[in-house]
C-alpha cells in the first residue's frame, strides 16, 4: 500500500490514478491528522508526502509530519513532493530521513522509477549467499575474492544493480571501485546501453561543461565541430563519476542540476535537453568531512548517495591475497608463454602479511614486476622481497626504483605490447588477460601511444 498525503484533491487523485494504472495499491490522506491516524493503524510500503498544507511555502509542515511519521514507523520510505521546491528544503528532508525529493509538476516516468527503486531496496531481505550463486546471478566475473566482507559488498551491489538507485562507492585507492561500478551496470537492465566513465579529477574547470554536456560548433575558440558530452553519450545507460571528491565547487553546482532535474544545456545552445542515466559515483575521500569543511556541497552529497557501498581495503581481507596473486600469475602465464609459472605456498603466506597500502593495484604491480625480473617458474618470498618498496623485516615504503630496474609505466607498456602480440590485437582477449576492462585498456593504449588494430 502506498499512502499519498496531499491536501490538493486534484494532485492526490492524479497520483492515485497513476499508481493504480501501474498496478500499485494506493490510498490518499488530505491532512496531517488523517495521515497520522492512517499510519498508526497500518504501515504503508511507501509514502508520498506533500510539504505544505496551507498558504505557507516553507515546507516546515511537511518536515514536521515527516518526523512524526518516522517516529511511528522508522523504516517506512518517504518521497517528498512540493510545488515550492528548493535545494535547501530537499537537503533538510533527506537529512530528516526521506528517501527522495520530487518537484511539481513531476515527471511520471521519473516518479515511478523512484517508487520502484525505493520499494525494491526496502523489500529486499539480506540473506547469506555463496560466491558461486552471486556469480550465477550477477556480473561479478572480474571481481576476485571470497572474504565475507567482500561477499557482503557484492550482495549489496547485486541487489542495488537491479534498481536505478544512485550509488556512491567509497574506498581507498586501488581497491577496485571501478570494477564494482562496472558490475552494477552490467548486472542491471541498462547493461546493453552505454557505460560511460568520467574521471572528474582529470577535467579542468574550464573544460567541465564541454566535457560533461557537450558543445556546439563555435561555442568557444577551439570548438570547430559539434561534440556530444558524457551525459548525452550515457543516455539510457550508466555514467560513472570517478573521483567525485576532486570536483571543484563551481562545477559541483553544474553537476547537481543534471542529477536533480535530469536536464542540461549543450554549451553554445539555449535548448534544454532531457537525459535518462543511472548515476554511480566513486571517491577515496571522506565526503562527509568535506561537507562539514565546506569543500563539498551538502545537496550534491545527498543526491549521489541513496546507496553507499564501502569497498574493504586489501588488508581487511588478507585471505583474498593468494586468490588475487594466482589470478595475476595465471594471466601472466599466457602473456609470457610460461605455462609452469606459479607462486609457492610460503610466498602466498608471506604476501598475506604485507600491508600493501596500494591495495589490489599494488599487489598486481608487485606480482608483475617479480615475474619480469625472475626467470624461475616458482616464485618465492626472496623473489618478491627483492623488489623496490618491499622488505621481509620492515613495513613496505614507497621509494624510487633502483637503477637498472624498469619503472611501473615501462613495465605496463611492455606487458600491454606483449599481450597485444600474443593475442593478435584481439582487444577483448588482451583486456581479459591483463585483468582490465576494455575501456581501461583503451585508455592505456591512448596514454602510452601504443598502436593497435581498432577493428579487432
Amino acid at each position: 500500500m502506498i499512502l499519498i498525503i496531499d491536501d490538493d484533491n486534484a494532485v492526490a487523485i492524479s497520483l492515485l490514478l497513476l499508481l493504480r494504472q501501474e498496478g500499485f495499491e494506493a490510498q490518499t490522506a488530505s491532512s496531517p491528522s488523517e495521515a497520522i491516524q492512517f499510519v498508526q493503524n497500518s504501515k504503508p510500503e511507501l509514502i508520498i508526502l506533500d510539504m505544505n498544507f496551507s498558504i505557507e511555502t516553507s515546507g516546515e509542515q511537511g518536515l514536521k509530519l515527516l518526523e512524526q511519521i518516522l517516529k511511528i514507523h522508522a523504516t517506512v520510505p518517504v518521497i517528498l513532493i512540493t510545488g515550492w521546491a528548493t535545494i535547501d528544503l530537499a537537503v533538510k528532508g533527506m537529512k530528516a530521513g526521506a528517501k527522495d525529493f520530487v518537484s511539481k509538476p513531476w515527471s511520471n516516468t521519473q516518479l515511478l522509477q523512484s517508487i520502484r527503486t525505493i520499494l525494491s531496496l526496502s523489500q529486499t531481505k539480506t540473506q547469506s549467499i555463496s560466491r558461486k550463486k552471486l556469480n550465477e546471478k550477477y556480473y561479478f566475473d572480474n571481481i576476485i575474492g571470497e572474504d565475507p566482507k567482500l561477499l557482503q559488498v557484492l550482495e549489496t551491489v547485486g541487489r542495488v544493480s537491479t534498481t536505478d538507485a544512485s550509488v556512491l562507492i567509497m574506498g581507498e585507492s586501488g581497491t577496485g571501485k571501478e570494477l564494482i561500478a562496472e558490475a552494477i551496470h552490467y548486472s542491471s537492465h541498462r547493461q546493453k546501453k552505454s557505460f560511460v566513465k568520467v574521471n572528474l579529477g582529470g577535467i579542468s574547470t574550464s573544460l567541465f561543461e564541454s566535457e560533461m554536456f557537450g558543445h556546439k560548433r563555435g561555442a568557444f575558440t577551439d570548438a570547430k565541430a559539434d561534440r556530444a558530452g558524457r551525459f548525452e553519450l550515457a543516455h539510457k545507460g550508466t555514467i560513472f563519476l570517478d573521483e567525485i571528491g576532486e570536483l571543484e565547487l563551481s562545477n559541483q553546482v553544474k553537476l547537481l542540476r543534471v542529477l536533480q532535474d535530469k536536464t542540461f544545456e549543450v554549451l553554445g545552445s539555449s535548448q534544454t535537453r532531457t537525459v535518462d542515466v543511472r548515476v554511480v559515483s566513486a571517491t577515496n575521500r571522506d565526503l562527509e568531512k568535506m561537507v562539514a569543511e565546506g569543500t563539498f556541497r551538502e545537496d550534491l552529497f545527498y543526491r549521489i548517495n541513496l546507496i553507499t557501498v564501502k569497498v574493504p581495503a586489501l588488508r581487511e581481507r588478507p585471505g583474498d591475497i593468494p586468490l588475487l596473486a594466482d589470478f595475476f600469475v595465471n594471466n601472466l602465464k599466457v602473456i609470457y608463454n610460461r605455462p609452469e609459472l606459479t607462486i609457492s605456498k610460503r610466498a602466498k603466506q608471506w604476501l598475506q602479511t604485507q600491508p600493501l597500502p596500494g591495495n589490489i593495484r599494488q599487489l598486481k604491480n608487485l606480482v608483475e614486476r617479480t615475474v619480469l625480473v625472475t626467470q624461475k617458474d616458482i616464485l618465492e618470498v626472496e623473489d618478491f622481497s627483492l623488489q623496490p618498496g618491499v622488505s621481509t623485516t620492515v613495513q613496505p615504503v614507497v621509494k624510487q626504483p633502483e637503477t637498472g630496474i624498469m619503472t611501473l609505466e615501462e613495465m605496463e607498456i611492455q606487458l600491454i605490447r606483449k599481450a597485444l602480440d600474443f593475442h593478435k590485437h584481439r582487444i577483448a582477449r588482451v583486456a581479459r588477460s591483463l585483468g582490465l576492462s576494455r575501456s581501461a585498456l583503451y585508455r592505456r593504449l591512448e596514454k602510452y601511444n601504443i598502436p593497435y588494430d581498432a577493428e579487432s
